[in-house]
């Protein structure tokens, strides 16, 4: 969704306070793509602060599905997003100085917001590092892929617990010949 944001920048500086629709479908991070399972309106407002910085304030609920980390199962993950960030309209002078303590925004483009834009990065920040379908997950099996939340495979786990390489040279280092 694309908001204009002419009457916001013009000399009467009228403030946006509107509930637009999110029009994101998935949500794509680098070659990955992940559903979004439910979405709800984006609550926005814009309002002009000083030569041509916005506030921008909003608030939205969405729930995407990630792909276990251990498991791969996928897991609704609800993402609450309650947002204020500042913003910059144009290239000034004046602006270009206090650049650096404003948000990046690559959601503005001219006189018009990229509410989508907005969200994805919203979402980005707030992207979990990782996602389990339960503290209990014990993932898949390294051999066959079998899923070993839903039952044991009959792969045989020869390798040796890594924690026991100390006690394996003890031995090795003292076998009889």
């Amino acid at each position: 969704m694309i908001l204009d944001l002419s009457g916001v920048l013009s000399e009467q500086h009228v403030p946006i306070d509107d509930t637009v629709s999110c029009s994101m479908e998935q949500f794509r991070v680098n070659r990955d793509a992940y559903r979004i399972l439910s979405k709800s309106d984006v609550c926005i407002k814009v309002e002009y602060m000083e030569s041509q910085k916005l506030k921008i304030t909003g608030k939205c609920r969405m729930i995407v599905e990630i792909p276990c980390s251990r498991c791969l199962k996928a897991v609704p993950v609800e993402f609450d997003l309650d947002f204020e960030r500042q913003a910059v309209c144009g290239v000034s002078e004046t602006v270009s100085d206090g650049a650096d303590e404003l948000d990046e925004n690559n959601y503005i483009d001219g006189y018009h917001l990229d509410v989508d834009g907005l969200l994805y990065n919203e979402i980005l920040v707030g992207w979990p590092m990782k996602v389990l379908c339960s503290e209990s997950c014990k993932g898949i099996c390294d051999v066959c892929g079998q899923n070993l939340n839903e039952g044991a495979c009959g792969c045989e786990d020869t390798r040796l617990d890594p924690r026991m390489s100390v006690i394996r040279d003890v031995f090795k280092n003292f076998k009889e010949v």
